[in-house]
């Protein structure tokens, strides 16, 4: 039996509800083709897109009547898995159905553990919502003074909110209680809700926005797959981009990974996190292998045709 984590990127899904049931259609037969009798599913998803959306409809909806609230990010982000999870569901059962198979598929809002002492909070990095004028943003900061926003020289100005690394996945366990019921689980969206353990043990969600490519990783860790599969629309990962020696990589061991990484190659928002989680996975058991590949590749990147590989190694 193989146990395969399939991470998807927000941005592919497309920016509007009607944009990702389309994208989601077009790539179910894909994600459906990764199944067979006796391999097990676990989908995970990007939220960029979606879930700035989601904060920026309500702030400007609270701007113009003070009864709607603004809403914090983690439930934003609840919300984000909530619809995608919907559309993903929607469209993966479809498919089974259209092939006659029993499968069934379920999403799991899902909570992340982060730790509040992580670097990450004391310097936000990850950008959300959509791209704002000057007045906009110091607008923003005055409704809220704890938000922090940053300029794009290109494009304008974004907040910024931490971005730290996921330490627990809260829900691995019924996550594996559904794998073992035959369902396709869609988990992790978004990179998880962050949350902190307070005494007790009870959870407190916090404005963050964890990387899903890392949690990806975290949650394969946790519920024993053998494969993590990042699903991007690039083919392959890409060395030396935008001089003449630019290449693509089929293969690279863990170790030249992170040599790689911290010579600056892949770009710390893009490439670079799918690399480095990658090279986390494998490294945590013997066997292991993560593949970053094109989104219409899938099924020839499981079978060793396309994306690069990533074993353990030196």
């Amino acid at each position: 039996m193989s146990r395969i984590v399939v991470a998807l990127g927000g941005n592919a899904l497309g920016s509007t509800p009607a944009a990702q049931a389309e994208s989601i259609r077009a790539v179910a037969p894909a994600l459906v083709s990764l199944i067979t009798a006796e391999d097990e599913i676990i989908l995970t998803h990007g939220n960029g897109p979606q879930v700035g959306a989601i904060v920026r409809a309500f702030r400007l909806a609270a701007d113009t009547d003070p009864s709607v609230p603004r809403m914090p990010l983690p439930e934003a982000t609840a919300m984000s898995q909530g619809y995608i999870g919907y559309h993903l569901q929607r469209e993966v059962q479809a498919e089974i159905a259209r092939r006659g198979r029993p499968w069934h598929v379920a999403s799991v809002v899902t909570q992340v553990v982060v730790d509040e002492g992580d670097p990450a909070f004391a310097t936000p990095t990850k950008p959300i919502g959509s791209f704002m004028s000057r007045e906009e943003a110091q607008a923003l900061v005055s409704a809220d003074p704890g938000t922090v926003v940053a300029q794009d020289p290109q494009r304008g100005w974004r907040r910024v909110v931490a971005s730290p690394r996921p330490r627990e996945i809260v829900e691995w366990e019924s996550i594996l209680n559904l794998l073992d019921a035959d369902f396709v689980v869609v988990a992790c969206g978004g990179g998880g809700i962050p949350v902190v353990r307070e005494e007790g043990g009870t959870l407190r969600g916090v404005e963050a926005v964890v990387d899903k490519d890392f949690s990806a990783g975290l949650l394969a860790e946790s519920v024993g797959a053998d494969t993590l599969l990042v699903l991007t629309s690039v083919e392959k990962v890409r060395l030396g981009r935008g001089t003449p020696e630019e290449r693509e990589v089929d293969r690279l061991t863990s170790a030249r990974a992170r040599e790689l990484a911290r010579a600056g190659e892949f770009g710390p928002g893009s490439m670079e996190p799918k690399v480095l989680a990658g090279a986390d996975f494998v490294e945590g058991s013997p066997g292991r292998r993560a593949i970053i590949a094109s989104i219409h590749q899938a099924g020839e990147a499981l079978a060793g045709r396309a994306g690069t590989l990533i074993t353990a190694g030196v």
